[in-house]
Parts: structure tokens; C-alpha cells; sequence
């Protein structure tokens, strides 16, 4: 069930930290190179704040939280 939010990602923005994927696994993840993707953009119930969390923590700003 969504949340009614969506991760939106600049995929050029992202410098591969991986800050995002250590902070919210089950939402970011990190392809071969090390550069963040998403399953499913529309982020779970109940994963809200984490999702957050993982996209704020973004040193780039490559990562948002969207209503969907």
C-alpha cells in the first residue's frame, strides 16, 4: 500500500555515497556503479520518515520525497 509519496531521483546528481541505501534499504538501492535507484518510486506505508531520512541525508540533493 502507498503512501502516498514517490522518491523522485536526479540521477546525474548522485555521486554514489550510498548514504541513502545504508540509511533505508528497502527503498534505495545501488546499482553497479554505485549510483541509487528505486524498485517502486512510491514510497510504502509506513516507511514515510525513512524515506526521508535516506533522501535528506543526500550530500548531493539527489534524492526527493514527492506527493504522488
Amino acid at each position: 500500500m502507498s503512501s502516498g509519496l514517490r522518491v523522485v531521483i536526479d540521477k546525474p546528481a548522485c555521486c554514489g555515497y550510498g548514504i541513502c541505501a545504508e540509511i533505508c534499504p528497502e527503498i534505495y538501492k545501488l546499482d553497479e556503479n554505485g549510483i541509487v535507484y528505486v524498485d517502486d518510486p512510491l514510497v510504502p506505508e509506513g516507511m514515510e520518515e525513512r524515506a526521508r531520512e535516506g533522501a535528506d541525508a543526500c550530500p548531493q540533493s539527489a534524492l526527493a520525497i514527492k506527493a504522488a
